[in-house]
């Protein structure tokens, strides 16, 4: 009966998906010593985010919390008064952040999908570059509207179709994707959070362009915040680089070579 349960599609679906979130974790693991480093278009892109902030708020979540900074900052802005959560699925993104911002916030390990919060018991969730890495965005969708109270506000930051459009370019050969991620556009976040229950969704778009120098800071700015774009299990050799770093040249700009991000703006009202 054990075999044949975890033969089901249900059950290599449930496996694929623990197996994911393991990797990410991991993968944010590794990042965490130097995110706050190299987290520099991360931070660019939280502006918007931070502009559309509610005059008060006393429970606000921040969903995908990395090593803090941002908690940290929701909670210096909203003052005494306000409980600050501070969410991420890395262990290791936890430590930082109670090592660098200690009482700063309530820091918690959990899945953006089955958040380990009470029902309407937030006035404002806040998410920057976050969501993307979930693969079920209808459940992360229906959590966020379970845990805000009716009238509460969702502000999050997410990565649509075109993100790392030269990477892809680059690494990409004949039979072989480049393995980033399927980034969902806005309609798919309207509809799912739709489904959901949300009242309102605002999604703005805006492209964000960042420069370095070489291949080798593009890939750094990428690894140094958890992304990869190996395949799982495959090695890189030089003739990869070599060929990687000739196919990028041939875009690189004045400024240096570019980095594109697809920058989606939410704000769902519950």
């Amino acid at each position: 009966m054990t075999a044949l349960s975890l033969s089901t599609p249900d059950a290599r679906s449930a496996r694929r998906r623990d197996d994911w979130q393991a990797r990410v974790a991991r993968a944010f693991s590794r990042a965490a010593p130097e995110y706050t480093e190299r987290a520099v278009a991360q931070r660019i892109m939280a502006e918007p985010l931070l502009s559309r902030l509610p005059e008060r708020a006393q429970r606000v979540l921040d969903l995908g919390c990395g090593p803090g900074e941002m908690a940290a900052q929701l909670a210096e802005r909203f003052g005494l008064g306000c409980t600050v959560i501070g969410l991420d699925l890395a262990p290791g993104m936890l430590e930082v952040a109670r090592r660098t911002h200690a009482n700063a916030a309530r820091w918690l390990c959990g899945d953006a999908a089955a958040l380990p919060l009470d029902d309407a018991s937030q006035d404002l969730v806040v998410s920057n570059l976050a969501i993307q890495w979930c693969p079920d965005l209808d459940a992360v969708m229906a959590e966020l509207r379970r845990v805000l109270r009716p009238g509460g506000r969702a502000l999050i930051n997410t990565l649509g179709p075109g993100t790392l459009a030269e990477v892809g370019q680059v690494w990409s050969r004949p039979g072989q994707p480049a393995g980033l991620l399927g980034f969902r556009d806005a309609p798919r976040h309207h509809a799912a959070a739709r489904e959901a229950g949300f009242r309102h969704l605002d999604c703005r778009e805006q492209t964000a362009r960042f420069h370095y120098p070489d291949l080798t800071a593009v890939m750094a700015s990428i690894k140094g915040v958890g992304a990869q774009t190996a395949r799982p299990g495959g090695r890189l050799t030089r003739a990869d680089l070599a060929r990687a770093a000739q196919r990028y040249e041939a875009l690189r700009e004045p400024e240096g070579l570019p980095v594109t991000y697809r920058l989606l703006t939410l704000e769902l009202d519950a």
